[in-house]
């Protein structure tokens, strides 16, 4: 039986044909660099480093030499794939500097993995994770000063693979780009860090579905969510809980993995969080809060579908402690109320301590 992954002409993915080394970089520096920004001034994502990374490909000739050069904008022909059909990906983590003055990544094989999962899915060339986490640890290394000496301050890393080839036709693409640009950046949300947020809750709008890209991190699931927010501000939130089946399961929030700490319906004390059925991101802060909260074992931890119903009757029954979102780019993020069918749901989080909430903010600094 033929493979299924397919384009409209009946074209197969294409497999690579060489491999590109981190022991080949070619390195271009910047004449001049950048004055560098105050770390307590910074919106997220709007300034960046001196240099990127530029990684070609073509079915062809396979992967060409990795090469650091000064940031600069992309060429492209205005029929390429990723503009026209979304055939594109990209990742995120960050750098961290430490009090040591030690430039960390935290968990970054999880992030390369996470990637050539992603291009798997949209049939976008694949690549070494080792190989090219050594590229992303050189591009830092030589950007080193732009990693904000401050604990309330990190270096977001933005690795991108994009189609390249010009064409109109739908199919797998036999050119592709893979670009990664670094950020200095502050808190998430304009509310600043650890500071809680309202959700609004509709569930006209679905994030992802089973059988979708729900678990990849595709550009196509995140500018379709933007109308869906400008709702959710227009009702006086900020940000959307999206639902998803017909008991309006709850799965993530905003671009959030999300947890629930509470007394389930037994009486017992449990975090739980949605379970990855594929609908969900397998986020690098979720799974670091699992493997920290079992290590710790103070309470049941479970990953398990969870529905507004669910969470409803909690609220009602005063058996809610907390809920959070987690992710890169926010870490985690306390959430104080939820809009649902016309009706606020109090979501006392920080009236408790936050204690829970905390204690894992800490706990992944420290690591961090």
């Amino acid at each position: 039986m033929e493979s299924g992954k397919r384009g409209i002409d009946g074209s197969s993915p294409q497999s690579v044909t060489k491999a590109f080394k981190a022991a080949d970089l070619e390195i271009e520096m910047v004449q001049v660099s950048a004055k560098k920004p105050d770390p307590n001034q910074l919106v997220f994502g709007t300034l960046f480093s001196d240099h990127m990374l530029m990684i070609q490909w073509t079915i062809a000739r396979g992967w060409e030499r990795p090469q650091i050069k000064p940031l600069q904008n992309l060429s492209l022909h205005p029929a390429v794939s990723a503009l026209h059909y979304s055939v594109e990906l990209f990742e995120g983590l960050k750098a961290y500097r430490g009090v040591d003055n030690k430039i960390r990544l935290f968990r970054p094989m999880l992030n390369m993995q996470r990637m050539l999962r992603s291009a798997n899915r949209v049939c976008l060339p694949s690549f070494d994770p080792d190989e090219l986490l050594e590229c992303i640890r050189k591009l830092v290394e030589i950007d080193r000063e732009w990693v904000p000496y401050s604990n309330a301050a990190s270096l977001y890393i933005r690795p991108v693979l994009i189609g390249t080839e010009p064409s109109l036709g739908l199919k797998i693409t036999t050119k592709a780009l893979l670009y990664v640009i670094l950020s200095p950046v502050g808190p998430y949300f304009s509310t600043g860090s650890f500071n809680a947020v309202s959700l609004w809750a509709d569930p006209k709008y679905v994030r992802a579905w089973k059988g979708g890209t729900g678990d990849c991190k595709v550009g196509g699931n995140y500018g379709t969510s933007l109308f869906a927010q400008s709702e959710a501000l227009a009702a006086g939130c900020q940000q959307v809980l999206w639902l998803y089946g017909e008991e309006h399961n709850i799965t993530e929030a905003g671009t959030m993995n999300l947890f629930l700490y509470w007394i389930n319906e037994n009486g017992e004390e449990e975090l739980v969080t949605p379970p990855l059925d594929g609908v969900i991101l397998p986020g690098v802060v979720r799974q670091s809060i699992l493997d920290l909260t079992r290590k710790w074992n103070q309470f049941k931890v479970e990953e398990r579908s969870i529905t507004m119903k669910e969470l409803l009757i909690a609220t009602k029954q005063n058996r809610v402690k907390e809920m959070f979102g987690s992710g890169t780019a926010c870490i985690l993020c306390p959430i104080s109320r939820v809009l649902y069918q016309g009706e606020n749901l109090h979501i006392p989080t920080m009236e408790n301590g936050p204690k829970l909430a905390t204690q894992l903010f800490e706990n992944l600094a420290d690591i961090q």
